[in-house]
């Protein structure tokens, strides 16, 4: 699957310095997907935020996350004690158009195939892109997250091994099959619908047992 832009992206200031909230600035590229979006569903009644759509080279959306809870920053520290539960409570569903191999718009060449491994892809690395691993230098976190983007492929393409458990969580209010695992840096999920899109999801502070997804009915509501 070949984007042009990342699943996450940080918040462009505004005039006055302030950041610019998520759904005010991204909500037009939600409303140009032809798929419908999914998120948590009417049982978590917390903050819901836009994050950022991936185009394919043509402009086509395909992809885009909504977040559920605390806003992450990428630094990631835990609270002193010893169950080192982390600061921020949050959890990102990742909504990805279902399609087989195509030809691109222009006619020039092959767009790959989106699958479960797709949503699983972006929900590893969407985690990835909200860590910071403790008294790791800033020099040394571009190095660590490119092994690291490169390891969440890697477990991504191999949703049958033995780095994932199955979780079944509604979906629209039908029992969903899950391909499910943690780190320490909080878990990933990702499984499919019968809407025509794959979903994953991420999460950090908010267990994933228990969540269940639904379709958004109106993106538009968070702008």
């Amino acid at each position: 699957m070949e984007t042009t832009s990342p699943g996450v992206a940080q918040a462009p200031a505004a005039e006055d310095g302030q950041q610019v909230p998520s759904a005010r600035r991204n909500v037009d590229g939600y409303l140009r997907a032809p798929f419908p979006w999914y998120g948590l569903d009417e049982a978590f009644t917390g903050p819901r935020w836009l994050m950022q759509v991936g185009t394919t080279a043509d402009g086509a959306v395909e992809h885009g996350s909504i977040g559920h809870g605390d806003e992450p920053k990428v630094r990631n520290e835990f609270v002193a004690g010893g169950d080192q539960e982390a600061k921020e409570k949050f959890a990102v569903v990742v909504t990805v158009a279902a399609h087989p191999s195509r030809r691109s718009a222009d006619g020039t060449g092959l767009l790959e195939a989106t699958s479960v491994s797709s949503a699983a892809w972006l929900a590893g690395v969407g985690l990835l892109s909200s860590t910071w691993p403790g008294q790791m230098d800033h020099s040394l976190r571009d190095d660590w997250l490119e092994q690291q983007t490169e390891t969440a492929w890697v477990l991504a393409d191999d949703l049958d091994g033995a780095d994932w458990s199955t979780l079944s969580l509604p979906v629209d209010g039908v029992p969903t099959a899950f391909h499910y695992r943690e780190s320490e840096f909080g878990w990933v999920l990702a499984g499919s619908t019968s809407a025509g899109v794959h979903v994953g999801a991420y999460g950090r502070g908010m267990s994933a047992y228990g969540l269940g997804f639904a379709v958004v009915k109106d993106i538009a509501a968070y702008a």
